[in-house]
Formats: C-alpha cells, structure tokens, sequence
C-alpha cells in the first residue's frame, strides 16, 4: 500500500518563504515544488489565456481539469494566480507580490523578463531581499544565450549524448533527465538554498543564473569517465568506455524467462564475489581496471561476456536476483513502470505517496526523495486548477471585493 499523507505530518523547515514561479515547463516547476514539500510557500504565476496548459494548472475550474491539475505532482502544494504582466495594472499587482515574496523563480528566455518590467534590477530596487533565480538553457550570457533548445540539444552540446549507445551507431536517447532536471532543477533548488543561507548572514538576496547547459557539463565533468580526460587522459568514445555495457562486470544481461538482469561490478572484489557466486573462478582475472575508463573491450573480455550471457540465460530473472542477493555482487531487474510503483522497497521508503483529491479519491504523485528526521517534507495538498486562488492572494494584499471585480473585468486578471 502506498502512504497517504496528513495535514499533521512533517515540520516546515522553509515555513514563512515566499516563493513566486514564473514558467511555461516542467524544469522551474519541480524546483519550486521540491520547495514547498518542505514548507514554502509557492504561488505559481501564470498567464491568461491557454498557453502552458500541459505544465500549467489547467484551464478552467471544470471536473476534468481538477483531475488532471490534482494528478500534475509538479504543482502539488501551491497556490495559482493569474495576472496579465503586459498590462500596467497587472504589473502593479505583480510588484505588490514581489515586495512580500523571499525568491522569484522564472523560466523564460533571457530578456522576456525584462521586457515586462519585471527583471532582477527593477524587482531588486523593489526588493533588496529578493533572491531572482533564472533558469534558462543557456544562460544569461554566452553566444548561445539567445538560442531555444529542449534537453536533447543540451546533452549534445554538453557531451553527455555522443557518450550513450553502442559504437558505430547513433547515440541512444535518455530520458529527460540529464539536462531538464538533474541539470537544471537539482542544480536551481540547491542555489537557492545556498542564496537563502547567504541572505541569512548578509542581509540582502542576488541574482542566481541556472543553464541547463552548464548543469549538464557539471553532471559529466563529475563522472570518472569524463574526469579523468580532463585530468590529461585519452578523450572517450561512445560505446568504448565501462560504462557503455560492453564489460562483462557492467552490463545487462537476458534471463531464461526473457527479463533483463542488470549486472555492475565495477569494483574487482565485488566481480569475484559474483564469480564464486556461480562457480565460474576462472572470470576473476576480468576485472576492472582504470583503463577501461576510455577503452573497448578486448577480445577476452568479449569472450567473457558472452559466456555470462550465457549462464544468465539458464535461469529466471528473478531466481538470479535472489540467488545473488547475499553476495557482494551489485544485481537489480529491469523493471517496469507498473513494477516499479509495486515495488516493497520503494513502498517502504514513500517513493510513492497517494494524496486526497477531493470528492473521495486520490491520486499518486512520487513520494518526497530527501529524509530528514527532524523536517521531512509533506505533500498538503494537490495542484490547483489555473487562477484558483487570484483572489484569495489578492484579498491577502489588501484589495476589496470591488477592486478585484474591475480588475477582473479589464482582464488585468482571470
């Protein structure tokens, strides 16, 4: 069974931040939303009209856009408001905003910002606290600042790409993972964290710029394949290095019942545990050794591997997960969707949490990946449908009835 989460669990550690988001995709969203698990307040500025309805909180308050805005994890405990930056009178209430409000989250192009009035050097005068945070694919500066680009252009130019797949062949497309969110959303959550702590001692917020591009380079230079050319040593290739699949102590394996069992025993004591594990002593001199780093399996280690290929495919997936389960050796199934959300494991650990949607039903999102024991976060609540909460924002800020009324009838706001 999965956890259901209550209003009296957790202790907001980032209780009393105010959080503006300002963006169109997915990236920005899960920064802020990994903040308010944890106590913030996020109220997500969206725009009139339908654009951004996919990341958006959907288009109106009807039955299906409140199952698909409770079902929209990335908005989960937020608030959404609807205000047209264009207009003079938006604009107003948007600084408004921006006065109470501890950090700025946004995700437009450079210069769209500034454009509306709405750039770090006006909201700064505004708000000295302020911590602005502008997540963009290339940044803020550089030749590329300008260009568009989604997560597979980021992972060519970062290098990542050209490294996935066999050789000889395209590159294998990832998930986007690399560059959209490891890159880029880890990468802004982290900064803002870090800008908060420096406000703290400083007394005043700064400007933080977050590229995708740059998160992705950050991610490769960290991995010991992409270090060690760095450091001076040979440039790696796709397909020829130990992580590509072609060692016989690091790759992926078919069982007898046509399931995938991985295999990563990177570390030689680790391959001579799974080397006695099944009665085959003569691998263990197939071990890994730094050069593979950058290297293609040579014809011995070819020959390895094929032979635990073979062996895999005697038994059952799972009977092999199990067998190896008390050694040293580093196995795991390739696991399905629908598998992955049975797992115990990941049940145990609240990797997948079910949440009150209203009208007697849930809805699943992914469970909260930091374990605090004094400040864990919480999910309060599901995402809203766009414009759900423009007047309960507006009312907080001080404006009658009446002025939200012609407000609304001049479409400054939804």
């Amino acid at each position: 069974m999965t956890t259901r989460t209550s209003d009296t669990e957790g202790c907001a550690v980032l209780e009393g931040v105010r959080v503006l988001e300002l963006a169109r995709v997915g990236p920005p969203a899960f920064c802020t939303m990994m903040l308010g698990d944890f106590g913030a307040e996020i109220i997500k500025v969206e725009t009139p009209g339908k654009y951004g309805e996919v990341f958006g909180s959907g288009n109106s308050p009807g039955p299906k856009h409140r199952t698909a805005a409770a079902a929209n994890a990335l908005n989960r405990n937020k608030r959404s408001i609807v205000l047209d930056l264009k207009g003079d009178a938006g604009r107003a209430l948007f600084r408004q905003l921006v006065e109470s409000s501890d950090v700025l989250v946004e995700g437009f192009r450079p210069g769209v910002m500034a454009r509306l009035g709405a750039g770090y050097p006006e909201l700064s005068a505004i708000n000295p606290r302020l911590i602005y945070c502008s997540m963009s694919g290339f940044g803020q500066s550089g030749p590329y600042r300008d260009r568009p680009g989604h997560d597979l252009n980021y992972i060519a130019l970062g290098g990542v790409l050209n490294l996935i797949g066999a050789p000889g062949g395209l590159p294998a497309i990832p998930l986007n993972l690399v560059a959209d969110y490891a890159g880029a959303s880890l990468h802004a959550t982290v900064a803002i964290l870090l800008a908060l702590l420096a406000r703290g001692h400083r007394g005043r917020g700064q400007f933080v710029d977050v590229s995708y591009l740059d998160g992705t380079v950050a991610l490769l230079a960290a991995s010991p394949v992409f270090a060690r050319f760095l450091a001076g040593g040979p440039a790696v290739r796709r397909g020829e290095n130990v992580f590509a699949g072609g060692y016989p102590y690091y790759a992926v394996y078919e069982a007898s019942d046509g399931r995938l069992l991985t295999l990563a025993c990177t570390e030689p004591h680790l391959w001579r545990e799974f080397c006695r594990a099944v009665g085959r002593d003569d691998w263990m001199s197939s071990v890994f050794r730094p050069e593979h780093f950058a290297v293609a399996p040579d014809a011995e280690m070819q020959r390895v591997k094929a032979e635990v290929a073979a062996l895999v495919r005697t038994r059952p997936c799972a009977e092999w997960f199990d067998r190896l389960a008390g050694t040293g050796a580093c196995t795991a199934p390739v696991l399905t969707p629908e598998e992955v959300v049975r797992d115990g494991h990941l049940r145990e650990r609240g990797m997948f949490v079910d949440v009150d949607a209203g009208g007697g039903t849930t809805v699943r999102h992914p469970g909260i990946p930091f374990k605090l024991s004094d400040t864990p976060g919480r999910v309060r609540h599901t995402g809203p449908v766009r414009g759900q909460d423009t007047e309960a924002v507006l009312r907080e800020l001080g404006l009658s009835a009446e002025e939200i009324e012609t407000l609304r009838r001049t479409g400054a706001i939804e």
